[in-house]
């Protein structure tokens, strides 16, 4: 059970009902996490607004952007992250194998170049907080300066979202099934 109360449109007053609008507007729904960061409305637009833009608008690639946030979800164990991504992660080419060495914690070995470069920054950024002047110039030449910027940011993102997932203990939406193995998990 979450921390905190899932908001309905009707728990909002009045003039912040236009938030609870515009995230069902922009994700066809307003799943748990959504409904769970309503308590704080401002918040919830923000963080909608910047997910829009990370996930929709970036000139990133869908594949590199998935890759960086399935190593987000495993570095982190959140569970509703990696749920939601790693259908999303196929549908962006990521090979079942590619998915499975993240999950089980064996990559960047056996991943292309190119994968591997994406989830190595990751993990130095999440495991020692910097990257390594050697990946941090191969994440460059990859995705030039704006994708190091758009990536990195999804990186702190999903940070930031998973961590508000784990803390707040919210819930898979009914009916959906975890696909991340967590020992001991709630």
């Amino acid at each position: 059970m979450a921390r905190v109360a899932y908001v309905n449109r009707e728990d909002l007053p009045p003039d912040e009902r236009q938030i609870f609008d515009d995230i069902a507007g922009k994700r066809g729904r307003v799943p748990n996490v959504m409904r769970a960061l309503l308590n704080s409305p401002q918040a919830a637009a923000r963080l909608s607004d910047l997910a829009v833009y990370l996930r929709f608008r970036s000139k990133l690639e869908p594949a590199v952007r998935e890759l960086a946030i399935l190593t987000v979800a495993r570095e982190i164990d959140c569970q509703y992250v990696w749920t939601a991504h790693e259908p999303l992660a196929r549908r962006a080419g990521i090979t079942d194998a590619t998915i499975l060495s993240i999950r089980d914690r064996r990559a960047p070995d056996g991943l292309l170049p190119e994968e591997a470069v994406v989830v190595q920054y990751a993990q130095q950024l999440l495991r020692s907080h910097v990257a390594t002047e050697e990946v941090f110039q191969a994440v460059l030449r990859q995705l030039e300066a704006q994708g190091v910027v758009d990536v990195t940011t999804i990186i702190g993102y999903y940070i930031m979202f998973g961590l508000a997932i784990l803390a707040l203990q919210v819930e898979l939406e009914p009916g959906v099934t975890p696909l991340l193995p967590i020992p001991n998990a709630q």
